[in-house]
């Protein structure tokens, strides 16, 4: 099995940034790509980004096009999230997951980390 552990969450002042990473261990081979998504209080999960295993396709939710970006170092086994012009309706818990398929289809991803809170005041 893959075990994923976040990091790098925070508070920060709006218009800041933060640098979430992911790191995966265990059995991780068996993954395609990885992803993060985030859950706000009395909201349901939802998107945010992913990559392929090789780095080479990444996809990002309209909400974060142009001040988030996804990275990986497979040689670490991390992945980041890199976030610019943090907004107060950022805030929320930061999970990454990893997809036994393609990274188009959200069913694929399979396995969560523990999560990283993101606090960003107005």
């Amino acid at each position: 099995q893959v075990q994923l552990v976040e990091s790098g969450g925070g508070l920060v002042q709006a218009g800041g940034s933060l640098r979430l990473s992911c790191a995966a261990s265990g059995r991780t081979d068996r993954f395609y790509g990885m992803g993060w998504f985030r859950q706000a209080p009395g909201k349901e999960r939802e998107f945010v980004a992913a990559i392929s295993s090789g780095g080479g396709a990444t996809i990002h939710a309209d909400s974060v096009k142009g001040r988030f970006t996804i990275s990986r170092d497979n040689a670490k086994n991390t992945v980041y999230l890199q976030m610019n012009s943090l907004k107060p309706e950022d805030k929320a818990v930061y999970y990454c997951a990893t997809a036994k398929g393609s990274i188009y289809s959200l069913q694929n991803f399979d396995r969560w980390g523990q999560g990283t809170q993101v606090t960003v005041s107005s």
